[in-house]
């Protein structure tokens, strides 16, 4: 029997129109680009240019604010740790909220344990966070604020804007992980007070491996990758030209027909929902208005979280939260007042490109049978 995929927040297939952009530049357009001693490489080199202002052209910054990296995780170790190493004098304080990626509260956590102070702030039932209470956690000395674009297991959208605005009359530096909001909503990190911007080509039918940091003018974080002094000297290493031209290719692709893709996913999501609604004892988790249209995390009652998914899992390929998780309880979950019982009887739904209604109704379907074999 086949399996419905609905786990387009974990990883999305690579578009076919993606992989064709990057066949040439495995075999025939192979160079180094920083080979410029030869016509190959200044081909390869052009190949990164184009790409790097086309993304540029989506994000509204210029070319040389995007340094391409292996991926969002990448992009905020460089943010973070890099931009708290060139401005160490400035101040000692860190913010962040409870909901935020592990590629996010990890390396702030490195850093409290090599002398600056972190607050994590928490959230509200709803998954956002107090904007009066974000203000009052802000200090004189505070030298970075990390808040992601959109949450990876709840898709709640926190207010950018509002946080941009509060840390710019400070002076303070705004870091956003926006790996799950680039590619599925326009998005240009300056108009929003953004200083560093993480972005992944995999969550938006790109392929794994490529992502990129954009940079505000005015903002130079420490390399934390040292070799060939590649990407203006903030990371060494070869550049991956395929995974560039893809990225490049798969970010035009979803400039094209995001709008579209939201306002019909937006719809499948509530259809979703609804059904969902009529199996009794679910709810919804985090935000409703404030959310990704192609998101859905409910909680259901009365079932152990590890048999549902087991159940669940001999038809749908959903989860439970972050890939990035390890099957360890979710800590956004907690942070939205969830018991472990309850988080772990949790499910989210990332509906992508390819999901059909009919693979919504039969979702649907599929939980409900689980809900009555479980709850007998």
């Amino acid at each position: 029997m086949a399996t419905t995929y609905l786990d387009h927040q974990a990883t999305t297939p690579c578009d076919p129109a993606v992989v064709a952009a990057m066949a040439p530049y495995w075999s025939e357009l192979f160079a180094n680009p920083s080979s410029g001693s030869h016509r190959p490489g200044l081909e390869a080199a052009a190949a990164v240019d184009l790409a790097r202002c086309s993304l540029a052209r989506h994000l509204g910054v210029a070319p040389q604010q995007v340094v391409f990296t292996s991926g969002a995780t990448e992009a905020n170790n460089l943010a973070i740790k890099g931009l708290v190493e060139a401005r160490r004098q400035r101040g000692r304080h860190l913010l962040t909220l409870a909901t935020e990626h592990r590629a996010v509260l990890e390396p702030l956590r490195y850093l409290a344990g090599h002398g600056f102070e972190l607050t994590v702030l928490p959230v509200q039932p709803d998954g956002l966070v107090d904007l009066n209470r974000f203000s009052e956690a802000l200090r004189d000395d505070t030298l970075l604020v990390s808040v992601m674009s959109a949450n990876n297991e709840i898709g709640v959208l926190q207010p950018l804007a509002a946080i941009g605005a509060l840390c710019r009359e400070r002076g303070i530096a705004l870091h956003s992980d926006g790996a799950q909001v680039f590619g599925h909503q326009a998005i240009h990190p300056g108009e929003l007070g953004i200083d560093l911007f993480s972005l992944s080509g995999h969550k938006l039918y790109g392929p794994k491996g490529i992502g990129a940091l954009v940079i505000a003018p005015g903002i130079s974080p420490a390399p934390q990758q040292h070799g060939g002094g590649q990407e203006g000297g903030l990371r060494g290493g070869t550049l991956p030209v395929p995974l560039i031209v893809g990225l490049q290719r798969a970010a035009e692709l979803a400039s094209h027909d995001w709008e579209e893709r939201q306002q019909r996913l937006g719809g499948l999501r509530d259809r979703l929902l609804a059904g969902l609604l009529e199996l009794g004892g679910v709810q919804l988790n985090g935000s409703l208005k404030h959310r990704l249209a192609h998101n859905l995390n409910i909680q259901v009652e009365g079932v152990d979280g590890n048999q549902l998914h087991r159940a669940l899992r001999r038809q749908l390929a959903v989860s439970g939260g972050s890939a990035c998780s390890s099957g360890s309880p979710s800590h956004v979950l907690a942070a939205l007042g969830l018991s472990p019982a309850k988080a772990a009887a949790s499910i989210r739904f990332g509906l992508g490109r390819p999901t059909t209604a009919a693979e919504i109704d039969l979702a649907v379907l599929v939980v409900a049978a689980a809900l009555n074999e479980l709850r007998g």
